[in-house]
């Protein structure tokens, strides 16, 4: 088994191609999913793995479209179960991609029920390896404004290659 290189542990919002990659390093692992705040437990199931492809018009009157996988976990307690390892849980995504086209750079979501409390939507944190775990942080999927999150990101760029630089003094005032 390889060991898990913890230095990527602070990005957000992963795809199904770098967890299952992740998932590929230590794949004996417990894979421990955590959200609000503790872990789910131990009989948790993979209820579903779906693909979806969407079409909108955002509120800028801008046309989007993406890809996103969506995993539904089961938080239960199931008898004497464990943790699914890492590895089961990519032999399931496997198996479903024999039926379902699984891009693996598609937006990754998941979706959590305890069966009780309704569906909530999650992003996940790239897999840390913590006490003798894969863990993955889910981070509740909040809404956004697209054109706002875009001006949002060229005003960093800007900043970045005016400020970054030594090339002007005036742009940084």
């Amino acid at each position: 088994m390889s060991t898990i290189d913890n230095s990527q542990s602070d990005k957000t919002d992963i795809s199904l191609g770098e967890l299952l990659g992740r998932a590929a390093d230590a794949p004996d692992l417990p894979l421990v999913f955590l959200y609000d705040e503790k872990p789910v437990k131990p009989g948790y199931h993979v209820t579903e793995v779906k693909a979806g492809h969407f079409s909108a018009l955002d509120c800028g009157a801008n046309p989007e479209a993406w890809s996103e996988i969506f995993v539904q976990l089961w938080d239960i307690e199931e008898g004497e179960r464990t943790h699914m390892t890492a590895g089961k849980f990519s032999a399931i995504v496997r198996k479903v991609s024999e039926h379902v086209h699984l891009d693996g750079s598609a937006k990754l979501t998941f979706e959590v029920s305890d069966g009780v409390r309704p569906v909530q939507l999650f992003c996940a944190n790239a897999p840390i390896a913590n006490d003798g775990a894969l863990q993955v942080a889910l981070t509740p999927r909040p809404a956004s404004c697209k054109p706002r999150d875009r001006w949002l990101a060229e005003q960093a760029i800007n900043e970045k290659r005016c400020c970054g630089t030594s090339a002007s003094k005036k742009c940084c005032a």
